[in-house]
């Protein structure tokens, strides 16, 4: 638990730094794509941090999927080598 809590604050870190947003305004239940005005370019930017940060690969077709917290860092966990 306290690595998925690691996690999730790992990802609002890199989410807040890219959109400019504090970190508390993001919930692990929020739309990044509504909620959080995250755009193509954007969640391209946030999926090359992840990637860099966890060691992992993200394919195009996860990207668009990746619309909560929750579900980000439940596919790192999934996929962390």
């Amino acid at each position: 638990m306290k690595n998925m809590k690691n996690i999730q604050n790992q990802i609002k870190k890199i989410i807040s730094k890219i959109m400019d947003i504090k970190k508390e305004e993001i919930t692990e239940t929020a739309n990044i794509f509504t909620d959080l005005q995250v755009d193509s370019l954007d969640i391209i930017e946030i999926a090359m941090a992840i990637e860099e940060k966890f060691n992992i690969e993200i394919p195009d077709t996860v990207l668009e999927k990746f619309n909560t917290i929750t579900f980000i860092v439940e596919y790192i966990q999934k996929n962390k080598k």
